[in-house]
């Protein structure tokens, strides 16, 4: 059937939108600007609606929408922590492989941001496939930003008009991550992950000022591949400069494979000109048997705090939800199923409070949840070394810790562990 185009200034969404029913949408810079901030002007003509949302870049996930919509994530990343910090937002705390059969069932309305396809009379997923693939197939309704400024960035999978309800077509700029200068401890940080990472190494690794300086520490190797959950700036450099070819992977060679893309033009033009990156499905990018294949399969993910014994939580920082379970856990099992791979945690060891004191980043008992157990534990990092815990006793991990804290917290974080 050949989906309805509508104009934005004549969308109505509550002549399809059902009291009660679940949206989603893309998130960061795949979220569909124009359909949610239509949604949220729209808000209270739609008789109580729930929404599942990923990282939000916009001000469309404000507490003041939550009059009438009840917001749910799986993240407190970017403006969710506004929603979380004033109680309206619910989280869904499960590993991303599993997001294709939990949301499956849940999701009633899907918003899309598309591009227009390379071929006339297609369409592209342009910056997100990820958990959106799924539910084009099992959403009663999927209504469809057509976005001319988009990149047309190939996918695995293909968005057919069969599979779209209604489609508004829209010309706006898409949003770019924030920048933030990489300190010191960060680039400490990288130098550490540089010396273990090997020629021929496939990367995994997420968003953020110190996953960049990692990125950029990596300049003088070689035949790196890519198979990411999320394509940044950092990969599309190395792949211009030549240090990521793809060439070693048993599968996808010449092309790195994400689920979401966040980037400037840089990212933006190697989408839309070549075929070097393409978008996949979650159940692809962090399946565990795909991962286990690729040989030096290398995660490298951060976390808010880590344990003497190598749990990590990427959750909680006091009361505030601002991070993820996420892709972590999966990424770690796919590292250390593969052969010759590395699964690396990476954070700084300690951060400052308020009154300028030291928190320690490594701690003798977590104060937020387990997002990743200590049975998944790999290479921990920090600006003061690596431990790698792998195959070592509980009281062999605790010395490997305590060496790679911040040294004027070492004696305390000791005797706490006694």
């Amino acid at each position: 059937m050949k989906p309805q185009t509508i104009a934005v200034q004549n969308l109505v969404l509550a002549d399809h939108i059902r009291p009660g029913e679940t949206l989603c949408w893309g998130q960061a810079a795949a979220e569909p600007l124009t359909l949610t901030e239509t949604l949220m002007r729209q808000r209270q003509e739609l008789g109580g609606v729930k929404a599942f949302v990923g990282i939000s870049w916009s001000e469309t996930t404000d507490p003041a929408h939550a009059d009438a919509i009840q917001f749910m994530s799986y993240c407190g990343t970017g403006r969710n922590r506004l929603l979380h910090r004033t109680g309206q937002l619910d989280i869904l705390p499960i590993h991303y492989s599993q997001f294709e059969t939990s949301l499956a069932g849940r999701v009633d309305v899907l918003f899309l941001q598309l591009a227009p396809g390379r071929t006339p009379g297609t369409f592209s997923f342009g910056l997100a496939c990820e958990y959106l693939w799924p539910l084009i197939r099992s959403a009663r309704l999927v209504i469809a930003e057509v976005n001319d400024q988009v990149p047309p960035t190939p996918a695995s999978v293909e968005v057919r008009p069969g599979d779209i309800d209604i489609i508004v077509p829209t010309s706006r700029p898409v949003p770019a991550p924030a920048d933030a200068p990489a300190t010191d401890i960060h680039r400490a940080i990288a130098s550490y992950i540089a010396e273990i990472v090997p020629d021929g190494a496939c990367l995994q690794i997420g968003l953020g000022t110190l996953p960049a300086a990692i990125l950029e520490s990596l300049d003088g190797h070689r035949q790196l591949g890519v198979h990411t959950g999320l394509f940044v700036d950092g990969l599309a450099r190395l792949i211009e400069s030549g240090v990521i070819d793809n060439s070693q992977k048993p599968f996808d060679k010449g092309v790195s494979v994400a689920g979401l893309i966040a980037g400037t033009e840089v990212t933006h033009r190697m989408c839309r000109d070549t075929e070097l990156v393409r978008l996949a499905p979650a159940t692809y990018t962090h399946s565990l048997p795909v991962l286990a294949q690729i040989d030096r399969f290398t995660s490298i993910n951060s976390a808010l705090e880590v344990d003497l014994t190598g749990q990590a939580n990427a959750e909680r920082a006091g009361q505030s939800y601002i991070g993820a379970v996420g892709g972590g856990t999966d990424f770690s099992r796919g590292a250390a199923a593969a052969h010759d791979g590395l699964p690396i945690i990476a954070l700084p060891s300690a951060r400052k409070a308020r009154d300028g004191s030291l928190i320690s980043s490594i701690v003798a008992s977590l104060k937020g949840p387990v997002s990743i157990a200590r049975a998944d534990a790999g290479i921990l990092v920090t600006e003061y070394g690596m431990a790698d815990l792998r195959g070592l006793t509980l009281e062999e991990r605790k010395k490997q810790m305590i060496r790679i804290t911040h040294p004027d917290l070492r004696d305390a974080i000791a005797k706490q562990a006694e």
